[in-house]
């Protein structure tokens, strides 16, 4: 099993809890780090803070982080692929994954935030989103697999667009998707390599389970899809009973937060010697 690490969030205020969490992981062992990609947060979770419009530029920061660490995979949960235009994206993930020797993870979504979109992007209907993110994520494949592309999409289009230097992993950055809607599942299991259901979406595991994988048996890849257990906010310590009862219900990836405090570092430290090692 793999153990990355979440609940550090992107926010301003805590990038120094967040950069030493991530450097401390990396010397611990842990696999992967996952954070949030937003640039203003809108109606969930983070607009309870009163600093929920300060934050950090997730790519920029993971970029700053690649340069601190020597192993740990380090990505989002998730990006929204609209967001940006996804040509600059690929390109941007591309360089990451160069100077970093092939530690990017792309979390993939569509966005939920109205007032993030609203000021950076475009909002449109849950449905367009959708269909404008699929067709992202198919543009940026492209530039990362092909050596000239022409594309023509509902949304997108590209004339002669040459992304060089390619990533480092191949075919291409490893996808990850965190989404609960029935056609965002459904497209999770056409392209993912790893598989999160978030427990705030409502629905079941393993309703969601029978959509992504069956999806993915329809492109014979059901092999291919990982699914990861675990929690992404601040909760009680995790340990072997619950990453025991992931591994039964068949995750190879388990996401690990720890509660804020003085006790952080300690508990993370706990965690890699009497957990993780089980799980090797």
């Amino acid at each position: 099993m793999k153990f990355y690490l979440g609940g550090l969030g992107n926010y301003y205020s805590d990038w120094n809890i967040i950069s030493k969490a991530v450097v401390e992981a990396d010397k611990l062992g842990f696999d992967g780090v996952l954070i949030p990609d937003h640039y203003m947060w809108g109606e969930m979770g983070g607009s309870r803070r009163q600093d929920s419009y300060s934050t950090l530029e997730s790519w920029t920061a993971l970029t700053w982080l690649a340069a601190k660490t020597s192993n740990i995979k380090l990505g989002t949960l998730v990006t929204p692929l609209t967001l940006r235009p996804p040509g600059v994206l690929a390109k941007m993930l591309s360089t990451l994954d160069v100077l970093s020797n092939g530690r990017v993870v792309l979390g993939c979504g569509a966005g939920w935030s109205k007032v993030e979109f609203d000021g950076y992007s475009k909002w449109d209907e849950a449905g367009v989103r959708l269909s404008k993110a699929e067709e992202a994520l198919k543009f940026i494949i492209e530039l990362w697999t092909k050596d000239k592309v022409d594309f023509k999409g509902r949304f997108y289009s590209a004339d002669g667009a040459v992304l060089e230097p390619k990533p480092v992993q191949k075919p291409y950055p490893q996808l990850l998707f965190g989404g609960t809607g029935k056609r965002m599942l459904s497209i999770t299991g056409k392209y993912a390599d790893i598989f999160y259901f978030p427990p705030w979406g409502g629905g079941s595991l393993e309703e969601a389970k029978k959509i992504v994988y069956g999806s993915a048996e329809k492109l014979s890849r059901r092999d291919k899809v990982n699914y990861m257990a675990g929690t992404m906010g601040m909760g009680p310590p995790d340990n072997t009973v619950k990453v025991e009862a992931a591994l039964k219900n068949g995750a190879t990836y388990y996401l690990s937060a720890f509660p804020r405090g003085e006790k952080y570092f300690s508990a993370m430290k706990q965690f890699t010697e009497e957990v993780i090692p089980s799980f090797k």
